[in-house]
């Protein structure tokens, strides 16, 4: 693998096996010594255009368990706040000798310019690039779908059949778009529901069906629901009477919780707004994934940057990280 840029264009089998090398590295992650010798003297550089705490502490522990070194680039207080060119900061990233580049941007294709332009050697890793795709949320998702599923016999298994319910946001939301390519290439039946105001215009190339009500979709018996948050820095216009029409419209309150039925799983990319798009009751029940989803992420990262950066000269063979 020599670049991670969006969901897309990720098969069945590749999806697999990351999703596969994941779960060996979660099994080191019980372990009281969580660090690995697979990434010494490689450098992983986080380039990041736009905040996100989660993200990049996630892909920071990923690197550093592989004992890879870490150069985090925040864009505030940097040269491009200065008006460097992402041009200049990729020779920049060259010559310090980057040996991955794990970057969040808030324009769109700005990871696959990166990682086509010729500017730098590095293998590129998109972690969210405008409203376009965030794969490594779709893959953390998918792993702990498939967990939820599957549990200890995960390994080598798709989720064919399984029904999910991506609920909120569809329209600002790279999680979204990401996770229904991903999901489509793993077997599984995705139905977006959101206001008509907040389902993008190509929804219909998607591989998803669109509901417009999430009472009706609750009542289709989904295996997994996912709430998104409300993008409003995003947002230049009224998509949406108010925050109280919003959540009682198309919010996972007390009410649709217990609609659920008994085995359908409650996951969320995070930050959670509690009270907007999902209640206390749903995020802090044993059905939610939110704290998994977190685990899963360090877990997923740590498989990626293996197979971007080791995956070549040691193959699939993880014994070293077992």
């Amino acid at each position: 693998m020599r670049h991670l840029l969006d969901t897309r264009t990720l098969s069945r089998d590749d999806a697999i096996r990351i999703l596969d090398v994941a779960e060996d590295m979660a099994d080191t992650q019980g372990r009281e010594v969580k660090k690995l010798p697979t990434l010494r003297g490689r450098t992983v550089v986080n380039l990041f255009f736009e905040d996100s705490t989660r993200t990049r502490i996630s892909f920071e522990a990923a690197a550093k368990r592989l004992s890879a070194d870490v150069i985090n680039f925040s864009a505030k207080g940097s040269s491009v706040s200065k008006g460097e060119s992402l041009q200049d900061t990729a020779q920049t990233l060259q010559a310090m000798g980057a040996d991955a580049v794990v970057i969040r941007h808030g324009a769109s294709g700005a990871p696959r310019t990166l990682a086509t332009s010729g500017w730098i050697d590095a293998g590129v890793v998109n972690a969210g690039d405008g409203t376009h795709e965030h794969p490594t949320q779709a893959l953390l998702d998918a792993f702990t779908m498939r967990r939820r599923r599957y549990g200890s016999a995960s390994r080598g298994r798709d989720l064919a059949g399984f029904r999910v319910a991506i609920v909120g946001d569809i329209l600002h939301s790279r999680v979204a778009r990401s996770n229904v390519w991903l999901l489509s290439a793993l077997g599984a039946e995705v139905t977006l529901v959101a206001p008509p105001t907040l389902v993008p215009q190509d929804v219909s190339q998607w591989p998803a069906r669109v509901r417009f009500d999430l009472d009706e979709a609750i009542a289709e018996g989904p295996d997994a629901i996912m709430m998104l948050r409300i993008q409003t820095e995003r947002m230049s216009g009224s998509f949406f009477p108010s925050e109280r029409e919003y959540a009682r419209l198309w919010g996972l309150d007390p009410v649709r919780f217990e609609a659920l039925s008994g085995d359908t799983i409650v996951m969320h990319p995070g930050p959670m707004n509690r009270g907007l798009e999902i209640c206390a009751e749903a995020a802090d029940s044993p059905r939610a994934t939110v704290r998994e989803q977190v685990a899963s992420g360090v877990s997923v990262r740590m498989a990626v940057l293996y197979l971007l950066l080791a995956g070549e000269r040691a193959g699939t063979d993880t014994k070293e990280s077992r």
